[in-house]
């Protein structure tokens, strides 16, 4: 009972944001961010959602974001043999890929390592070169980790049904999304929009400009009419900073960390820390 319950909280929060509470309070308990603007003054002004712009790893597909975060502890140990652990890996998920690695080189744990094994902080070359490195090896892996999350195509021929436009951004450069984009289709999802981090001249994440730019392929007549779903920090942000909806999925991503199988099979007790942190975060 409890993992099913899990398993609809992606529909669930959804469910709070298109047709919410009469009692605003409802809405901390789904984990559902609304800032700017808030609860009431939205929802009075702007009753019709228009659009939900999804994330993609740990939001649509692949469960707990294992594709982006294992390549980069391979694309650091291949570039310049440098050791980097998974949960390091995972600290500045939702970046584009380009920050993510310079993000990791900023870290004073992961910084004070280069530095001791290399005698200088990581460079803007250091970077491009783990970039580099990276961007063949996420090619080749990322359709291995497009199975689509459990409740997520059902979430979207829902809404779908409902006359709203699916709209996608992400912290994957266009060259990678090419491939998921193939993978993910065969399984059902094809979303009306794809915004890659490497789409923008303005940038990415935490920025608004993903999701704006969705707001305009999709021809929304406003921001207040748009969701944002995602399962890490940075993407909550994009949709806090476009003025939209937040939604965020606390136990499919990356917070948590956890495999489909782990989640199956992890006890209400194992999932209730879990699940306060990664909200915490969100």
């Amino acid at each position: 009972m409890q993992q099913r319950r899990e398993k609809c909280i992606f529909a669930l929060k959804l469910q709070q944001a298109i047709h919410p509470p009469t009692n605003p309070n409802l809405i901390h308990q789904a984990t559902m961010n609304t800032q700017k603007p808030t609860f009431s003054q939205a929802y009075a002004s702007h009753p019709a959602i228009e659009a939900v712009i999804f994330d993609w790893a740990g939001t649509i597909v692949d469960f707990g974001s294992f594709a982006p975060t294992q390549i980069f502890v391979d694309a650091f140990k291949q570039a310049y043999n440098f050791e980097l652990s998974l949960p390091e890996a995972r600290g500045p998920m939702g970046l584009g890929k380009w920050q993510h690695i310079e993000a990791l080189g900023q870290d004073p744990v992961i910084g004070a390592r280069w530095q001791k094994q290399f005698g200088e902080p990581m460079s803007h070359a250091d970077i491009d070169h783990i970039y580099q490195t990276f961007l063949p090896l996420q090619v080749e892996r990322v359709a291995e980790h497009s199975a689509l999350i459990a409740g997520a195509l059902n979430t979207v021929e829902q809404l779908r049904q409902r006359g709203i436009k699916i709209g996608s951004t992400t912290g994957y450069p266009r060259q990678v999304m090419q491939k998921l984009m193939v993978a993910a289709a065969a399984h059902g999802y094809e979303p009306d929009c794809v915004v890659c981090a490497d789409d923008l001249p303005a940038g990415a994440r935490p920025g608004p400009w993903m999701a704006l730019q969705c707001v305009h392929d999709l021809k929304i007549t406003s921001v207040a009419h748009c969701v944002k779903v995602d399962d890490t920090a940075p993407g909550m942000a994009e949709g806090r900073n476009a003025g939209m909806w937040t939604v965020g999925l606390a136990l499919s991503g990356s917070l948590a960390g956890l495999t489909q199988q782990e989640f199956d099979a992890a006890s209400a007790e194992l999932l209730s820390p879990l699940r306060e942190k990664a909200t915490q975060e969100l």
